[in-house]
């Protein structure tokens, strides 16, 4: 995969020409960031009652494990601030996946598919270089994101929730998971993107991964549901194989020679 550097420097070059197109993605990143400080800390603030006071909350938390070195105010926060974790992942989702729709689609409009497919680059270079073209920006900005956030953790919540943060289950689910599933839902946009001519048919496709992630996220907030470690570890290896047989299913359904003159 020789071409693989300068196909994904060109990726990035043409986003680069589209800045506006990153302002969504921050705008995301900030309200993931403010929201779970607004739930944790500002509201108990104004309303004067804290969340240990909270039988409900408290219950609830006990699925993280036992943390004796945590308060029952420290508690529920760890819990919270874990649950709302999760926001990071569909970032580099929901961000990046209108521009890996508009990856096919866009430069055939562009007329700029046709040169690019007359050289004598790979379809599977052409295709990996279209999904991390588009993940690549969105999750640096996930990760500065996640670094605010964490910093935010240690400046605001009571002493121990930020080390109880840094486990091997967060690491997993911010380095593996996280961007294990960007790369299935956006393979998948950019497959959809070379068999239609409407972009926003392949962003509707892509974006279905956020319902089982959301599901998760829904089912963790009530208690019914925690993934451990060793499950996240499972769950991102397994998307990582789905999406190098999504690769290979892209490969053989992008039909070179035939999709210019199939596309009017």
């Amino acid at each position: 995969m020789t071409s693989l550097g300068p196909l994904l420097m060109k990726e990035l070059v043409d986003l680069t020409r589209n800045r506006m197109a990153f302002v969504p993605v921050v705008i995301a990143a900030a309200a993931a960031i403010v929201m779970p400080f607004l739930v944790v800390v500002a509201i108990p603030i104004a309303s004067g009652h804290s969340l240990g006071s909270d039988a409900d909350l408290l219950k609830v938390s006990v699925v993280t494990g036992i943390h004796d070195e945590l308060g029952p105010d420290a508690r529920v926060q760890y819990f919270l601030f874990q649950q709302f974790l999760m926001l990071f992942l569909l970032l580099p989702i929901t961000g990046a996946m209108s521009l890996a729709s508009h990856a096919v689609v866009g430069e055939k409009q562009a007329r700029t598919l046709e040169p690019l497919l007359a050289t004598p680059i790979t379809t599977l270079e052409l295709l990996v270089a279209k999904v991390l073209g588009a993940l690549a920006p969105t999750l640096a900005i996930a990760v500065a994101g996640l670094v605010l956030y964490f910093a935010g953790i240690a400046l605001a919540a009571p002493p121990g929730v930020l080390e109880a943060m840094l486990t091997a289950r967060t690491f997993v689910l911010v380095f593996l998971v996280g961007p294990a599933s960007a790369l299935v839902a956006l393979q998948a946009a950019v497959v959809i993107s070379s068999r239609v001519n409407d972009a926003r048919t392949a962003q509707q496709f892509g974006v279905l991964i956020i319902l089982p992630m959301t599901a998760v996220l829904v089912a963790q907030f009530t208690g019914s549901l925690w993934l451990s470690a060793w499950m996240l570890g499972l769950i991102g290896v397994g998307l990582l194989v789905g999406w190098v047989f999504l690769v290979l299913f892209s490969v053989a359904m992008f039909e070179r020679e035939a999709i210019l003159t199939r596309w009017k």
